[in-house]
């Protein structure tokens, strides 16, 4: 490995705030957004499970109560 190389790959040692910032613009730059329509139809998607797993608690909550009713009343 020539010496160039290896000063590269070597970090900076101590924090300065300004490379930090500028670190985290590069990564920034290195992601893919969404577009308008993909966000939207995934947002659509998480939500629906959301409500569909908060709906099949309550109705597996509400049969518990009924059979502890139906068990334990004397």
């Amino acid at each position: 490995m020539s010496k160039k190389n290896e000063a590269e790959i070597q970090q900076p040692s101590g924090f300065s705030v300004t490379n930090f910032f500028k670190g985290t613009k590069e990564e920034l730059d290195k992601v893919v957004w969404p577009s308008r329509q993909q966000l939207v139809s995934e947002s659509a998607a998480v939500l629906s499970m959301v409500v569909l797993s908060a709906t099949f608690i309550y109705l597996i909550d509400g049969l518990f109560r009924w059979l502890q009713g139906r068990l334990f009343t004397l």
